[in-house]
C-alpha cells in the first residue's frame, strides 16, 4: 500500500492535544497506517499551548504542524502565527482548524501565514453541509474525493450551490462584527461572574487564556454533566458536556482530560456557546434554571448518599 511518509524524511506530525475529532483522528491514521510520527502538544489548564514542547520537537523530520486557532469546548485561541513562524523555520508545513474561529475573531491569513486553514459554514450561521479549505499557493495538496473537474479537480462531485450561496451571504455579516463580539463577550463575562457567585463549587477551564467571545466551560462539582444537560434540555436550553457534535457521549471529554482535569471533573463539566442573537434576558433565564437544576441534582446526590449509609 502507498504511504505518504515512506518516500520523504519528513516523517513526523506535530498536533495539539485538544485538536477537533476530525483531526485526531486523521493523525491517528496516518500514525497507524501511514507511518507517521506522532508529537502531542500539551495544553495547560489555563488554555495555553506548550511552545517550548513545540521548540524541542520541530527539527528537518517535521512534515505538519497542525493546531487549532480556537478550541471548540473552552474557547481558547492559540498563537498560530507563532507557531507557523517556528515551522516554518525548520521547512514544515502548517494547518490551523479555524471552525470555531471564524465568526468570532477577525482573521487574516495573510498574517497567520499559514499553509492550509479549514473552515465550517454552520459555526457563523450559513447552512449545514458546506467548508472551506485554504490552500496557499504552492503549498501541496492530493485530492481525496475523485470523480470530477469540479473544484478544478480538487473534488469531484456536484456543488452544494445552495451552501455555497448562504456561506457567501453569511461571511458578509461577519465581516463587521466588532460591536457585536463586544456585545457577546459582556454578555458571556455578565454569566460567568453570575454563575460564579451564586454556584458554590464551580470552576470555568481556560479562564485565564485568551478565549473567543462566546464560549465557557464549566466544571460544576457533585453534578453529573449528562444528567444536567438532560435537566436543561427539558427546560430548553441547548448545551453539552463537550464538543457539539460528541453530545450522547458518556465517556469524558478528551480535550478536558488533556487540559488536566480529573475524570470526575470531566464528567461534571458543561459547555456554554453564546450565539448572535443572545440577550440578557436569555443568559438570567439560563442562570436562574441552571441553579434551580443544580440545587436540585445536588439534593437527590446527597439523599441517595444518606441511604447508602443508613442500609
Amino acid at each position: 500500500m502507498f504511504s505518504l511518509f515512506s518516500t520523504t524524511e519528513r516523517n513526523e506530525i506535530l498536533v495539539s492535544q485538544v485538536e477537533h475529532p476530525s483531526v485526531i483522528k486523521t493523525v491517528e491514521y496516518f500514525e497507524k497506517f501511514e507511518g507517521a510520527i506522532v508529537h502531542r502538544i500539551p495544553v495547560s489548564l489555563d488554555g495555553k499551548i506548550d511552545l517550548e514542547f513545540i521548540k524541542k520537537h520541530l527539527s528537518n523530520k517535521t512534515c505538519l504542524v497542525s493546531v487549532m486557532m480556537a478550541n471548540n469546548e473552552t474557547g481558547n485561541i492559540f498563537p498560530i502565527a507563532e507557531i507557523a513562524d517556528l515551522a516554518h523555520a525548520v521547512g514544515a508545513l502548517v494547518h490551523t482548524d479555524a471552525v470555531q474561529a471564524l465568526g468570532k475573531l477577525k482573521i487574516n491569513l495573510h498574517e497567520l501565514n499559514v499553509d492550509y486553514a479549514t473552515f465550517s459554514a454552520h459555526k457563523f450561521y450559513a447552512l449545514k453541509g458546506c467548508g472551506v479549505v485554504y490552500v496557499k499557493k504552492n503549498s501541496p495538496w492530493l485530492p481525496l474525493v475523485h470523480g470530477g473537474g469540479q473544484e478544478r479537480s480538487r473534488r469531484g462531485g456536484t456543488e452544494n450551490i445552495l451552501g455555497i450561496a448562504t456561506l457567501g451571504l453569511s461571511l458578509d455579516l461577519v465581516k463587521d462584527f466588532d460591536e457585536k463580539l463586544i456585545e457577546i463577550k459582556k454578555l458571556r463575562d455578565d454569566f460567568e461572574n453570575a454563575v460564579l457567585h451564586k454556584i458554590s463549587n464551580l470552576k470555568i477551564t481556560g479562564r485565564l487564556g485568551h478565549r473567543v467571545a462566546n464560549t465557557s466551560s464549566l466544571v460544576i462539582d457533585g453534578v453529573d454533566g449528562e444528567t444536567l444537560l438532560m435537566s436543561l434540555d427539558l427546560r430548553g436550553f441547548s448545551v453539552s458536556t463537550g464538543a457539539a457534535c460528541s453530545s450522547g457521549n458518556p465517556e469524558p471529554s478528551p480535550v478536558l482530560l488533556a487540559m488536566g482535569l480529573s475524570r470526575l471533573e470531566a464528567q461534571s463539566s458543561l459547555r456554554v456557546s453564546l450565539g448572535w442573537f443572545t440577550t440578557k434576558a436569555d443568559i438570567d433565564a439560563f442562570v436562574e434554571n441552571l441553579l434551580e437544576v443544580v440545587e436540585k441534582l445536588r439534593s437527590l446526590k446527597k439523599l441517595e448518599s444518606e441511604k447508602e449509609i443508613h442500609v
